[in-house]
């Protein structure tokens, strides 16, 4: 492989070490640094040669790596290294963070690098610079979840957890909640094939109560890692998951309920459509009543009004009985349509067909002029060009119906869109076609004398 892994697996030989080294001030010897070092011109210029080189090298890399280079990146990296020995305090402090970014990239692409390696590396970086220390831990023991190291994943992260540095640790104390939180859901997912393997016995077997006093100690091992980290402020979706799970497996609804809750609703977390996801779900388990769905549902739209779930949203509001939420059920519908990721969605389409002529038929055109007053000067060209009304035929005659209805009735007949669909002869959509027109003639929000 490259000079940049050989070097940092290999021994330092019996030559080297008679040779000058440079120390990196934590242990490492770099026997080569002083090689480069000394190819630098003297005479007062030292410094300033010694950062355009590292500057040069670290384009060069930053280059290779956008390109996919990996062999050529690990070259550079290896001349880049001399950062380490650099004069200047703030660039030296920072450097152990850059190595082990570009460095670990290289090493998890490189064709010829292997796990040996990149442990190495890793081993090694964890002592240059120590408030680095539990970053790399961390993504040291996902590198080895991803080779499925699930043992070895686990020591790393136990090794973390127990590193201390002096004054220093408890400045980084979150580092140390994720890093036990990591390790919580490491044990989550051993708990999780302990959870298959029951369900696959018998209840009065004795291997059953054996698996499951198992499934229980490692639910509060992981409990212990998971609770702590998802106190703090932060987006903490997988880890929250995989508590709720556990909570709700043991019966304990009220703890489940209550830390969906705080995620979703306590100000001190950042504003997360998944936390009110992950509440509504679990309240749609738990069967709660019409009103408390809505509310929650209510802040998801607010946030992402495109989301997948504003369709149940808008079923949940038609079946209300309160008449500001059958308005909000309107506005849900066009707001989803606004955005370019749902206009083939059928379903929505449908549900604004069908509900634009109930509204009509309820007179409500007030509702619907308040929505369509706000889209009238794009909506047309975005949804209902004649390119549209082709291309939307052409794939999909079923949605072309249902968007030349919605054309229609907020255009009226002379809608360019409503036009191409209607004129079309297909066998199987003659009768909705049929209808579309009546419904068109009879509800339309445009005059037909203007």
């Amino acid at each position: 492989m490259s000079d940049f892994s050989e070097e940092l697996i290999r021994p330092t030989t019996e030559d080297e070490q008679g040779e000058p080294c440079v120390p990196s001030g934590t242990g490492m010897c770099l026997p080569w640094l002083q090689k480069h070092i000394e190819t630098i011109a003297t005479g007062g210029r030292q410094e300033k040669d010694f950062a355009q080189t590292t500057s040069a090298c670290l384009s060069l890399i930053q280059e290779a790596l956008l390109k996919h280079q990996w062999q050529r990146a690990a070259e550079y990296m290896h001349s880049y290294l001399q950062i380490l020995e650099d004069s200047d305090s703030n660039k030296r402090q920072v450097a152990p963070e850059i190595i082990w970014r570009l460095g670990s990239e290289i090493l998890y692409y490189h064709p010829k690098s292997s796990v040996e390696t990149f442990n190495t590396f890793a081993d090694r970086m964890k002592n240059i610079g120590v408030m680095n220390y539990l970053k790399i831990s961390l993504q040291h023991a996902l590198y080895l979840l991803h080779h499925g190291m699930l043992e070895d994943a686990n020591r790393n992260l136990s090794q973390a957890e127990t590193w201390r540095y002096g004054e220093k640790s408890s400045s980084q104390e979150v580092l140390i909640n994720l890093i036990q939180a990591y390790k919580g859901l490491l044990q989550y997912y051993i708990w999780s094939k302990k959870k298959m393997e029951l369900s696959q016995l018998d209840e009065d077997d004795y291997a059953y109560n054996t698996a499951s006093q198992n499934m229980l100690n490692h639910s509060w091992k992981t409990s212990i890692n998971l609770c702590a980290l998802i106190q703090i402020p932060g987006v903490w979706d997988p880890f929250v998951k995989s508590y709720v799970e556990m909570l709700e497996f043991y019966g304990d609804q009220d703890g489940a309920r209550e830390v969906l809750t705080n995620y979703a609703y306590d100000e001190k977390f950042p504003s997360n459509p998944n936390a009110h996801i992950y509440l509504y779900n679990f309240l749609k388990r738990e069967k709660a009543p019409r009103e408390k769905l809505i509310s929650v549902l209510k802040i998801l739209y607010q946030i992402v009004p495109s989301h997948k779930l504003m369709l149940e949203f808008h079923r949940l509001l038609r079946k209300s009985e309160n008449e500001e939420h059958h308005k909000l059920g309107l506005e849900v519908l066009f707001g989803v349509l606004d955005f370019a990721g749902c206009t083939k969605n059928i379903t929505a389409w449908r549900y604004l067909a069908k509900y634009l002529r109930q509204t009509l038929m309820g007179s409500h055109l007030a509702w619907v002029q308040e929505e369509w007053n706000s889209r009238k000067n794009w909506w047309p060209s975005f949804h209902f060009s004649c390119f549209r009304a082709k291309s939307d035929w052409k794939e999909d005659k079923a949605l072309a119906c249902e968007k030349a209805l919605v054309a229609g009735l907020l255009l009226g007949k002379g809608c360019r869109y409503f036009r191409n669909i209607s004129k079309q002869d297909h066998q199987v959509l003659k009768k909705k076609m049929k209808q579309m027109k009546k419904s068109v003639k009879k509800y339309s929000i445009v005059n037909p004398g203007l």
